[in-house]
């Protein structure tokens, strides 16, 4: 299919949704969250930097509803949309309301859910997507919006009178300095104040320094479907010269964060970085595996880190095996004692409902997380995307019913979706309310964190906003448990 050799006005959406659904940072959270919280749409502003002609609209943290889309359908060619699971029925819908605008718009999808199932997704949008790239997309989608004939196009699956056909895989990026900087698309699209995560200072700014992550956990979406098990990086030069533009270009930033799957995987390269992170005197925070030893995470601290958000999933031991985490109990243990010892803060993840679990292993993880006393939790029911082990592992096993495979419910809640024959669906489902409570509402947490909200007056603000918000939550979860 041949669109000429121009530019073609492209439009980058992440669709309005539930009311405060964060799906923009792709394999994070595709959900809404017990406290309302909103990441960078960075895996859509990427492509949008590669074509010129283009416009980004973020809608859910902006407040951006359908019509006031629809409303500029006429102004593009082209409409790429960043879907996931529990968004696809509702992209598509958004998707046919731009065409009925402007008959002549091409809509393409992009996300880990297209790339794994890119015949399925073409199939049940019923001719309303004409495209969906599949794995790492940034230059096929630059290179449909150039005008490029679609036959020749790597790593593009799309439809035309109906017949689907599916181009050759494109390569993985090698040369990460190749991808222009995100943030001058923040700066001309976004508004970085509706950008707002619990335990990072606000506002912030998060980028990507590399791409893919060597662990092999099961449940982790994105390094399966998009990024892969290599971490390819940005050099040192390239991140700091982004670093320095930001700085300029959003004087009012707090923090940043490298939402890199796992920025500490390459030690040497996570302590240049720090250091040149310190002479500029910059506030900054990282995801981190529960392995880095104390020598790094010193010259971290000493260079300006202050938090780590660090996947520790479960305080179960064979858990951690069988989702091939590839992390002891004990290392997890002395890495955060180091953490506290330094004064970096650590935000703690935990997920239920993982093989293996079972009611002894969720009282087991609650004490383990109450022992080890990370700054801040969250706590998430495990999710089986299509495009993972896990989700294979569900569906031979029979832990995944069709009629709760859908991840989220009517109001964009996390459900349940696995079981096991000595654990059901409500079992695990209410067993994170009773995880937050029993790990915050105890004495010596309560006390620290009314100690840090009277040192800092802003802090104490964004608390008990998130407190309220909290509540609401813990109620409409109660709803959907029925």
């Amino acid at each position: 299919m041949k669109k000429g050799s121009y530019s073609m006005r492209t439009l980058f959406l992440q669709a309005p949704s539930f009311d405060g659904f964060d799906g923009g940072a792709g394999s994070r959270y595709q959900a809404r969250r017990e406290i309302k919280s909103f990441w960078y749409p960075t895996w859509l502003a990427q492509p949008a930097a590669l074509v010129e002609n283009s416009k980004l609209i973020d809608a859910p943290p902006h407040g951006i509803k359908l019509p006031e889309v629809t409303a500029q359908a006429k102004d593009f060619d082209l409409a790429i949309l960043h879907t996931s699971v529990p968004s696809f029925a509702s992209d598509v819908k958004t998707a046919e309301a731009l065409k009925a605008e402007n008959p002549d718009l091409k809509v393409g999808f992009i996300g880990a859910k297209v790339a794994v199932e890119a015949d399925k997704s073409l199939k049940d949008a019923g001719g309303i997507v004409d495209f969906v790239a599949r794995n790492e997309f940034d230059f096929t989608i630059k290179e449909v919006a150039d005008g490029r004939d679609w036959h020749a196009i790597q790593g593009l699956s799309w439809v035309h009178n109906g017949v689907i056909t599916h181009n050759d895989d494109r390569p993985m990026l090698e040369t990460m300095d190749d991808l222009p900087f995100v943030s001058p698309i923040y700066k001309r699209d976004l508004v970085i104040d509706n950008y707002f995560i619990g335990y990072l200072k606000h506002p912030y700014i998060s980028i990507y320094t590399g791409r893919g992550c060597k662990s092999r956990c099961t449940f982790c979406l994105w390094p399966q479907t998009v990024g892969g098990h290599r971490y390819r990086t940005r050099s040192v030069g390239h991140v700091i010269e982004e670093i320095k533009y930001c700085l300029k270009a959003f004087p009012e930033v707090k923090e940043f964060f490298f939402d890199d799957d796992t920025f500490t995987d390459d030690r040497p390269r996570a302590e240049a970085i720090a250091r040149e992170l310190g002479k500029l005197g910059v506030t900054w925070s990282c995801n981190a595996k529960a392995n880095v030893p104390y020598e790094t995470l010193k010259v971290l601290k000493e260079n300006g880190l202050r938090l780590l958000l660090v996947g520790y999933e479960s305080g179960n031991q064979q858990i951690l095996h069988n989702i091939k985490k590839g992390m002891r109990i004990e290392v997890a243990e002395e890495f955060t004692r180091n953490c506290h010892k330094l004064g970096i803060a650590i935000h703690g993840t935990f997920i239920l409902g993982l093989p293996g679990e079972t009611k002894e292993t969720i009282e087991q993880t609650v004490n383990w997380a109450r022992k080890i006393n990370p700054h801040t939790i969250q706590v998430s029911l495990a999710a089986p995307y299509p495009g993972t082990f896990l989700y294979n592992q569900a569906v031979e096993n029979g832990w995944l019913d069709a009629s709760n495979a859908e991840l989220v419910d009517d109001h964009g809640v996390q459900i349940a979706p696995l079981h096991y024959p000595h654990l059901s669906h409500g079992e695990i489902f209410h067993s994170v309310e009773d995880f937050y409570k029993r790990f915050y509402f105890r004495p010596g947490k309560i006390g620290s964190i009314v100690g840090e909200m009277v040192r800092d007056f802003d802090m104490m603000k964004r608390r008990l906003r998130e407190g309220v918000e909290f509540f609401h939550f813990l109620r409409e979860r109660k709803g959907a448990a029925g």
